[in-house]
């Protein structure tokens, strides 16, 4: 007999904004606002952007034994009829 995971009710129990929490906002608002400064020097900031769910989807396929580069990846996106590997479908 196996045990499934079960996920915990939401929302959690437990109290979320503690102290160690609380110390660390201040660091997170200023890097998240010098991210978003930086994002406003940048042409077309969509286009970094955008390619963070095809690297994620890239490291995901990986765990399954479909690799593919980058490169093939963005070619798919560009290319709609184009030939892609079936990796990179």
């Amino acid at each position: 007999m196996s045990t499934f995971w079960q996920p915990t009710q939401l929302p959690p129990v437990e109290e979320l904004e503690t102290r160690a929490v609380l110390k660390k906002l201040p660091a997170a608002h200023r890097a998240l606002a010098e991210l978003k400064g930086i994002l406003g020097t940048i042409p077309d900031a969509d286009i970094l952007l955008n390619t963070l769910p095809l690297q994620e989807a890239k490291d995901s396929s990986a765990i399954e034994n479909i690799i593919t580069t980058h490169d093939e990846l963005f070619q798919a996106t560009v290319q709609v009829d184009g030939p892609t590997t079936q990796a990179a479908k």
